[in-house]
């Protein structure tokens, strides 16, 4: 069974071990083949080299997608393509047309198909939001079938009138992650991972934690992503442009708990990666964080925006070291849910293609 991924995600090489382990489970369920950004000399991966112009390279690449696509149809010859958003899936579904093959096209729907230019990148994206939307409605409706990822994104799908032919999470590799937990650290210490832009709402938790030092003055932020947004910056706040998965779990046991206070968030993989490690969380009730947070369980969640919510949230759990204990012994309970191996993944990937390309065109 041959696969196409269809993405923009940009790959550097060597591989490190997180994706390594990822395509060798691939490897063993499927004939596969990687879009995306980057330079490689592995003909398994057909990427496109970033465009020259920063700026427009996400254009450039978009509009270029169709006709890369179309070629490697024809060249590849996949029984099915997997397409890792709903634009990307109208633009796939252009290119199938253009090649006049008649390759299956899988939807692969990871959170709020509005998401990536009203809360993503500068605010000239904006200009975008009309033929985002109508792209993303083609894919939605025209996708031979669809894969989320959490009840919430299979909520978003069922309210647009389809029905997912699969629900798994997003591939994580937890190995890193597993094993005894650190106890608690002496300094209270929040812990921030993602990319720094208006949907994971850096802005919020910066505006809260003046009112978190307020209250527990020997509390610390480490922030940890980089994006369209400048780091935050005042007193006990730290900041690391980028960190390995293994020191994304150092991170983790250097801190008290993890805050993420998305605007939008399809699922949300730090959350599981916090939970491996003990660690409760803070974070928005919105999208697909309370299909896993559960408040005053294994964390506490505040209303999206909520500056003061945010700030009292976060001192509580920082200032009160009982009840970062109990949450974090519950958030790793919780973990066994969600873990799954790169063999699992891959299986369940298998089954959703098999499952699609025996539909009737």
């Amino acid at each position: 069974m041959k696969l196409l991924v269809v993405g923009r995600t940009r790959f550097t090489f060597p591989l490190d071990e997180t994706l390594e382990r990822r395509f060798a489970a691939l490897s063993a369920e499927l004939d596969w083949r990687q879009m995306g950004t980057g330079r490689s000399t592995d003909d398994r991966f057909a990427l496109a080299p970033p465009f020259p112009i920063r700026r427009i390279d996400g254009l450039a690449f978009y509009l270029a997608l169709p006709l890369r696509v179309g070629r490697e149809l024809r060249r590849f010859r996949p029984d099915a393509v997997l397409a890792q958003g709903l634009q990307e899936t109208a633009l796939v579904l252009l290119a199938r047309t253009l090649a006049r093959v008649p390759t299956k096209v899988i939807a692969d729907v990871h959170g709020d198909w509005a998401t990536p230019t009203r809360l993503y990148g500068s605010r000239a994206r904006r200009l975008l939001d009309p033929l985002a939307d109508a792209l993303a409605r083609i894919g939605l409706r025209r996708a031979d079938g669809i894969r989320t990822i959490s009840g919430y994104t299979s909520g978003l799908v069922r309210v647009a009138g389809r029905e997912p032919n699969a629900e798994f999470p997003a591939y994580m590799d937890l190995e890193p992650f597993l094993g005894p937990t650190a106890p608690l650290p002496e300094t209270p210490t929040a812990l921030f991972v993602g990319v720094l832009e208006r949907y994971k709402a850096i802005d919020v938790l910066a505006s809260a934690w003046p009112a978190v030092r307020e209250r527990v003055p020997e509390a610390r932020l480490h922030v940890v992503g980089s994006g369209s947004l400048a780091a935050p910056v005042g007193e006990g706040i730290t900041w690391s442009r980028s960190l390995s998965t293994a020191e994304v779990a150092a991170a983790l046991d250097e801190a008290t708990l993890l805050v993420l206070p998305s605007r939008s968030e399809g699922m949300g993989r730090v959350l599981v990666e916090a939970f491996c490690r003990g660690r409760g969380v803070v974070g928005s009730d919105v999208g697909g964080i309370p299909d896993l947070v559960h408040d005053g369980e294994n964390g506490l969640l505040v209303e999206p925006g909520d500056v003061a919510a945010l700030a009292d949230a976060l001192a509580r759990v920082l200032g009160d070291p009982t009840l970062a204990e109990r949450l974090g012994q519950e958030a790793h309970e919780s973990s066994t849910a969600w873990i799954a191996t790169p063999q699992e993944f891959a299986q369940r990937l298998r089954d959703l293609v098999e499952r699609v390309t025996r539909l009737p065109a």
